[in-house]
């Protein structure tokens, strides 16, 4: 055969290929401008607890936005405060409002052992360099007084790989938007391209088509739970690809009103909204809610020491939710836990830790639905029968 006429089976070959591939992205395109949000018909306005963002980059290191961008971004879908985290960003930064939303200086540092977040430094970091040893960036942190969160810390590309210092750490990332999109990019043919032509027909429902089980960190979570309570963040990991705005209306870590604060208020001097934003996300009271399925309005998870994040053998937890729900919904239980027959409350049944999560039957690829994460409280840690 010449090469001439190969050349063109060739060409014709990859034309054939591209047109089915936008051909099946169109069906997702299609369907996409069915899918109804949210399930759960809840009011934002009802809700009472401050909303925000948690792991966003910006054009400081690998992200698409400026700073007054993303802010604009987070204003856009309805976010009060955006955890700046900006790769191995060192330089000294100061909380502040912009366009109405508080922005509060973080950083993810690249270690030799993964990536870690540190936020609510009191103290500048001392000897933090670039790809130092994961533990020894922990060390720091801590001597800063700030909190340390593994971001994505089973993620194929940079996993977390120093036990110790994980021991050690405040925060694990359950759900890392960043992960769900690395984990479509394995799978480009039943993950990637249905999300991707889902997105030309509704952004906020081709991010949520990322969105699914993730049992290898929750497992990992519960294993450190066991040894001392541990925060729980959903990790928005935003870069601007999908849109900030995209991610933001599908996602957001929410906080607790706060003793003497009003319903959705944040103090109006940045340096004091910023401690409220810290304490609530490191405290584990914070919820992780997947947003573009309905708010959490109306949720607890009772029979738990809120402060300390700990109940006992025997115990039982009760799941209050909203009262629009109906069989749509469902409680997710995993670790040291077991679902009772009223699917609504949790009996605690041996020693460790227990992640107790709301699941919802939400808009699938094809016309069809698929269960995905609503809401998502720290783990529960589960200690001697009292």
């Amino acid at each position: 055969m010449k090469p001439a006429v190969l050349v063109g089976k060739l060409l014709r070959a990859l034309l054939g290929l591209v047109l089915v591939l936008l051909g099946v992205a169109g069906f997702f395109t299609l369907s996409a401008t069915y899918a109804e949000y949210p399930v759960i018909p809840t009011r934002a306005d009802a809700l009472g607890w401050v909303r925000g963002a948690f792991h966003v980059h910006t054009t400081g290191s690998d992200g698409r936005g400026t700073v007054e961008e993303v802010a604009a971004a987070a204003k856009a879908a309805g976010l009060r405060f955006v955890v700046l985290t900006d790769h191995n960003d060192l330089g000294p930064r100061e909380p502040a409002f912009v366009d109405g939303v508080l922005l509060v200086p973080g950083v993810e540092l690249s270690t030799e052992h993964g990536h870690l977040v540190a936020f609510g430094l009191q103290r500048p970091l001392e000897g933090v360099r670039p790809w130092m040893d994961g533990g020894e960036a922990e060390a720091a942190v801590e001597k800063a007084g700030g909190v340390s969160v593994l971001a994505h810390p089973v993620q194929r590309r940079n996993p977390w790989r120093h036990p110790e210092a994980a021991r050690r750490a405040d925060g694990f990332e359950l759900y890392s938007a960043d992960t769900f999109f690395r984990d479509a990019l394995r799978h480009p043919f039943s993950r990637l391209l249905p999300a991707v032509g889902a997105s030309f027909g509704q952004p906020v429902h081709g991010v949520m088509m990322l969105v699914g089980p993730q049992p290898e960190p929750t497992e990992r979570l519960l294993e450190l739970a066991r040894e001392k309570p541990r925060v729980a963040l959903c990790s928005h990991d935003a870069h601007g690809l999908p849109r900030y705005e995209d991610v933001f209306r599908a996602l957001a870590m929410y906080l607790p009103p706060s003793k003497g604060t009003a319903p959705q208020a944040l103090p109006e001097e940045p340096r004091a909204a910023a401690e409220v934003v810290v304490k609530g996300l490191a405290g584990g009271g914070a919820l992780c809610a997947f947003r573009a399925l309905g708010e959490p309005v109306g949720f607890a998870l009772e029979g738990v020491d809120a402060q300390r994040r700990e109940a006992h053998v025997g115990d039982v937890l009760t799941v209050r939710l909203p009262s629009e729900v109906g069989d749509e919904v469902r409680i997710e239980v995993r670790g040291a836990g077991r679902l009772r027959p009223d699917g609504r409350s949790v009996q605690l049944v041996e020693e460790g830790a227990v992640q107790v999560e709301v699941w919802v039957r939400g808009p699938g690829g094809f016309f069809g639905t698929e269960w995905r994460p609503w809401i998502v409280p720290s783990p529960v840690r589960v200690l001697p029968r009292s």
